[in-house]
C-alpha cells in the first residue's frame, strides 16, 4: 500500500465525554455507596432491630410514669451523669428521657444491633452466594469494603437517632418539657437542650465507630453470617466484662467501650471535652487498626462460595 493510500488516524476533536459506567467515575463510586446503604436499611432485619430500639424509650417512659404517677420527684443529675441520675430528672423534664434512653441502650442494645449488621456485612454475602456477583463488577474489593463500612456507620447513626427521636416523642407526651438543668447545676433553654440532645446522639453514634470496624473485620474471617454475628456480639460481651473488673483497670483505657458513657459530659456547662476527646481518639484507633485488618483479609480472601 502506498503512502498516499495509508489510512490516517482520526482527528482529535477534543475531550471525550465521561463514561458513566467507568469504575473510576466518582458518580459510579457513589452508586455503590448508595446501593449498599439502601440495601442495609431496607432489610426486614434492619426494620426489626430499629423497632426494638425504638421500643426501649417507650418502655422506660411508661415505667417511670407508672412508678411516679407523673409527679416531679427528681433532684438533678448525679455527679457522674449515669443513667439512674438521668432517670430522676425525667419526671421534671421529658427531654431527659433522651439521655436516659441513650444511657440504657448504649451498653447493650445499640452495640448488639450494630454487631448484627457489621458481622453480616461480608459473611452474609458470602453465605448467600452474592459476594462473587458483587465482585464480578469492576468495583474492586477495597471500594466494596469501604461501601460496606459506610453502610454500617450509616446504620449506627440511624439507630442512635431512632432511639433519641422515640425518647423525645414519648418524653414530651408523658412528661412536662421546658428549661433543662445541666449536670453542672445551671439552667439552659429548651431549644439549647434540644441541641445538646442531638449532639449527644451524634456522640453516641461516633462511639460505635470502632466496634463497627471490629465487626467488619470479624465478618471477613468467615463465610457464615450467623457465626460472624455471634462472634461479634460475643466479643462485645467479653470486652465489657473485662472493662468491669477492677483488677484489670490498667487495660480499661484501651477497651473500646470504656469511654462510651462520656456522652454525659455534653450535658455539662460548659461541655467537658477531655473524656469525649479520649473516646473519639480511641474509636479512631480501633477503626484504623481493624479497618486495615479487614482490608488486608478481604483483599487476599479466596471467594469460592
Amino acid at each position: 500500500m502506498s503512502q498516499a493510500e495509508a489510512p490516517t488516524a482520526p482527528e482529535d476533536t477534543g475531550p471525550r465525554p465521561r463514561n458513566p459506567g467507568n469504575p473510576r467515575n466518582p458518580l459510579w463510586t457513589f452508586g455503590i455507596l448508595r446501593s449498599e446503604v439502601t440495601t442495609t436499611l431496607r432489610r426486614h432485619r434492619t426494620y426489626a432491630l430499629l423497632a426494638v430500639l425504638a421500643a426501649v424509650p417507650v418502655l422506660i417512659g411508661i415505667a417511670v410514669r407508672i412508678e411516679t404517677g407523673g409527679g416531679g420527684s427528681g433532684s438533678g443529675g448525679g455527679p457522674d451523669g449515669g443513667g439512674p441520675a438521668f432517670l430522676t430528672q425525667v419526671t421534671n423534664n421529658g427531654l431527659f428521657l433522651v439521655f436516659a434512653a441513650l444511657a440504657a441502650t448504649l451498653p447493650v442494645f445499640l452495640p448488639m444491633a450494630v454487631g448484627v449488621v457489621a458481622g453480616d456485612a461480608i459473611a452474609g454475602e458470602a453465605n448467600g452466594g452474592t459476594l462473587r456477583y458483587l465482585l464480578v463488577a469492576p468495583a474492586g474489593r477495597t471500594r466494596l469494603l469501604l461501601a460496606k463500612y459506610t453502610s454500617v456507620l450509616t446504620f449506627c447513626l440511624v439507630a442512635t437517632f431512632v432511639v433519641a427521636a422515640s425518647a423525645l416523642a414519648v418524653g414530651a407526651l408523658l412528661f412536662p418539657v421546658g428549661e433543662v438543668t445541666t449536670i453542672s447545676g445551671t439552667r439552659i433553654s429548651f431549644g439549647e437542650g434540644l441541641v445538646r440532645a442531638a449532639l449527644t446522639a451524634a456522640v453516641v453514634a461516633a462511639s460505635l465507630v470502632g466496634f463497627a470496624a471490629l465487626g467488619l473485620f470479624v465478618s471477613t474471617l468467615t463465610d457464615s453470617g450467623i457465626g460472624a454475628m455471634a462472634a461479634t456480639v460475643g466479643l462485645l460481651i467479653t470486652v465489657q466484662i473485662l472493662d468491669s473488673i477492677p483488677q484489670l483497670s490498667g487495660i480499661h483505657p484501651y477497651l473500646f467501650p470504656h469511654y462510651w458513657m462520656s456522652f454525659a459530659d455534653v450535658l455539662r456547662e460548659p461541655v467537658h471535652w477531655e473524656e469525649l476527646s479520649k473516646n473519639f481518639q480511641l474509636q479512631g484507633l480501633y477503626a484504623a487498626v481493624f479497618g486495615s485488618a479487614a482490608w488486608a483479609r478481604f483483599t487476599a480472601k479466596d471467594i469460592t462460595a
